[in-house]
């Protein structure tokens, strides 16, 4: 008798078993890469995609020189000010914070050179050209410009932790970090389902990852963000399920727990009574 119930209950751990392997594969990461080694990924890394502006983005704009009199005349007056996102700082500060808005032919208009094109480039890039010009006119001997982004960034909606807009205040900024930035995927975000919404030349293009799989996280064209990018964190079954009134609790591991429960207080109660 004890035989035959050990043998009834095989199937109900057996389906409590494969439900457990299912839950780890559907929440782990890197399942393509071994801990307990140093590997190379065989597929190529995606190349680094720097920020370049865009048309009305903002970005600060500060020069200074050895001569700090000519200084004001190529930084704006501070209408505004503040350092950073939500620092203030007292309008008697002698620090220039000039913000620019990219018109929306990709130009801002610069204190005394004019208007200057600075579409499509880095920050980096901003500053020598301003540097450049500075000294090629004469107006500035030895300047240092600095450029920093002002309301670039990015979205993270669905399972995560904290969804909201972050910040981005970096050359590169990749996806990892984005979601790290939302406090990462709950428990019930689909990992090999991750939808990065990005516009380019006008069209909205969509970018599915699976960060399940490190090769072709790393070799996804949205593993590096871009500002205004959308990052859509989609729900596991069981979860989408529990939203609805007619959810299929049968599929649920929850279900096949509390069954192999129910199972295994049975059997526990009938072996004393049959010995």
């Amino acid at each position: 008798m004890r035989h035959r119930v050990f043998r009834a209950l095989l199937p109900v751990w057996g389906l409590l078993f494969f439900a457990s392997c299912s839950v780890h594969k559907q929440v782990a990461y890197f399942q393509d890469v071994k801990g307990d080694t140093i590997q190379e990924i065989a597929m190529p890394v995606a190349d680094p995609t720097p920020i370049t502006l865009k048309p009305e983005d903002k970005i600060s704009i500060v020069v200074n020189s050895q001569d700090p009199q000519l200084n004001p005349l190529f930084n704006l007056p501070i209408t505004q000010p503040y350092l950073g996102d939500n620092s203030w700082i007292s309008t008697n500060s002698r620090e220039y914070v000039s913000v620019y808005t990219l018109d929306p032919q990709g130009n801002i208009d610069f204190p005394v050179l004019g208007n200057l094109h600075v579409e499509g480039m880095t920050r980096s890039d901003v500053a020598s050209y301003i540097k450049n010009e500075l000294e090629n006119k004469k107006l500035l001997q030895n300047p240092v410009v600095t450029v920093e982004y002002k309301n670039l960034g990015f979205s993270v909606l669905g399972e995560v932790n904290q969804p909201g807009r972050f910040s981005i205040d970096q050359e590169h900024v990749t996806l990892l970090e984005g979601l790290s930035m939302a406090g990462d995927l709950t428990i019930h975000g689909r990992r090999t389902d991750i939808t990065v919404l990005r516009e380019e030349n006008g069209q909205q293009k969509v970018y599915p990852v699976n960060l399940c799989s490190a090769k072709e996280l790393y070799a996804s064209p949205a593993y590096y963000l871009q500002q205004n990018d959308v990052v859509y964190v989609r729900p596991l079954p069981a979860k989408a399920r529990q939203a609805t009134a007619a959810g299929n609790t049968v599929l649920q591991p929850s279900f096949w727990i509390s069954l192999a429960s129910l199972f295994t207080t049975i059997a526990a109660l009938i072996v004393p009574i049959v010995m």
